[in-house]
């Protein structure tokens, strides 16, 4: 019993590290921390952290749950072990493990999963494949009473698991017990037909080479029909936590297999941008244009960027493709209005504003700036009335009452320039 002793002691070493780590393993602990310590979950195994399938097989989620697959495994793991040998045990646990991680993924992407039970009814499926095969040498009435026990437990946890696994976990695995199960009646029947002696090493190879094969299949599968959206998931994920370099990881991994992914592209050249990263945003946004010359979303993109590097006549001329198939697009409007703006144009970066403001008199920022290229072209009248309606829109600010305050001086209106300041300073001491 070396290898199930070792595999024992595994998992009771894992679930003592999880105790002293202070997850809370009495009761369901939370999702998160199954997922720290190794749990099969579809959005992280499928974009790439394929261990899991492995590593969730050693995780426990209470005592519950972890005494019952440890009784099962001693009892199951001592017999299998006993007639098929120590490598020959510990590979098929191993593979059967894997293929019920595998199935469970399959089956219902969101599902977190972890414990040892896939594998051990992988042992239960070889046990009775090799019975009713002709594997073992002794008599068959000898294993009878055990084949019955095993067939019992098997069919017990397969329909009364799931109606009673409130009592003891947050939910029964059904798609990995019947993975494993399935797994083991193959590996178990091959092991029957083609190896049935131990010394025949090198046929047993190779049924574990199937064995494996079968379970890359699957990887392959996976990868291939679930790997592009959990990997926008997942960077969606990093994203929210400000990971931006792991977003972007995942996000060339998903159009690696979804070249033509549009929008996914567009926000992989926002996320380089907002980095500072202008070149590999650029590249990215001229991706989209090669395939959809008229993106709103990947034009307006490339504009901002062009702005930003300064590349004004550029950014300029982005802005304007947009708007002339769009001519509502206020992003298009704000943005040319900067390109306009920065290149001495005031009076038509202003139109592009008034245009704006028209179009949504609630755009925050809107009419401050318009007040303030009024002030530039010593509109004062209209830039006092625009930064009012900006307050009217964004609230109280120290910023805007100071561009107030300079309208006033140049218009000569000392006291309200002076009135203007002293609130500025009220709000900034209040921020």
């Amino acid at each position: 019993m070396i290898v199930t002793q070792a595999i024992f002691g595994i998992n009771v070493a894992v679930f003592l590290g999880m105790l002293f780590a202070g997850v809370s393993i009495l009761d369901n602990p939370a999702g998160r921390d199954l997922v720290n310590w190794g749990a099969n979950f579809g959005p992280y195994t499928v974009s790439g952290e394929w261990w899991r399938l492995l590593t969730c097989v050693f995780v426990h989620g209470s005592f519950v749950h972890i005494a019952i697959n440890m009784w099962c495994l001693w009892d199951l793991g001592s017999l299998a072990e006993s007639l098929y040998g120590h490598w020959t045990f510990g590979a098929l646990y191993l593979i059967c493990g894997v293929i019920a991680s595998l199935a469970s993924v399959g089956w219902n992407l969101s599902v977190l999963s972890v414990g040892a039970s896939g594998a051990i009814f992988g042992l239960a499926g070889a046990l009775i494949a090799s019975y009713y095969l002709g594997e073992f040498s002794l008599p068959r009435s000898a294993f009878a009473g055990t084949l019955r026990s095993i067939v019992i437990f098997v069919g017990y946890s397969l329909v009364a698991g799931p109606l009673l696994g409130g009592m003891f976990s947050a939910r029964v695995d059904n798609a990995a017990h019947v993975g494993g199960l399935v797994s083991g009646l193959i590996l178990g029947a091959l092991i029957a037909k083609v190896a049935p002696q131990r010394n025949d090493v090198l046929p047993r190879i190779g049924v574990f080479l199937f064995g494996a094969l079968l379970a890359f299949g699957g990887i392959a599968w996976l990868d291939h029909a679930r790997g592009y959206d959990s990997r926008i998931a997942r960077a969606q994920e990093f994203l929210a936590r400000g990971d931006t370099e792991h977003a972007i990881s995942q996000l060339q991994s998903a159009l690696r297999r979804n070249p033509g992914a549009i929008d996914d592209r567009v926000q992989l050249a926002r996320i380089h941008a907002r980095k500072g990263d202008y070149t590999n945003a650029e590249a990215e946004l001229k991706r989209v244009l090669a395939v959809d010359p008229k993106n709103e979303s990947a034009l307006s993109s490339v504009g901002v960027i062009y702005l930003k590097q300064q590349r004004l006549p550029e950014a300029q001329h982005a802005f304007e493709q947009v708007l002339s198939f769009n001519p509502n697009s206020m992003a298009a409007r704000s943005g040319l209005a900067g390109a306009l703006s920065a290149q001495g144009k005031d009076r038509e970066a202003l139109q592009e504003l008034t245009a704006l403001t028209k179009l949504n008199p609630g755009a925050e920022g809107a009419h401050y700036n318009m007040g303030l290229m009024q002030a530039r072209l010593k509109m004062y009248d209209e830039a006092i009335l625009s930064f009012r309606e900006e307050q009217d829109v964004s609230g109280d600010d120290a910023v805007i009452e100071n561009a107030l305050a300079e309208a006033y001086a140049a218009k000569g209106m000392k006291q309200d320039a002076e009135a203007a300041r002293k609130k500025a300073e009220e709000l900034q001491k209040q921020q």
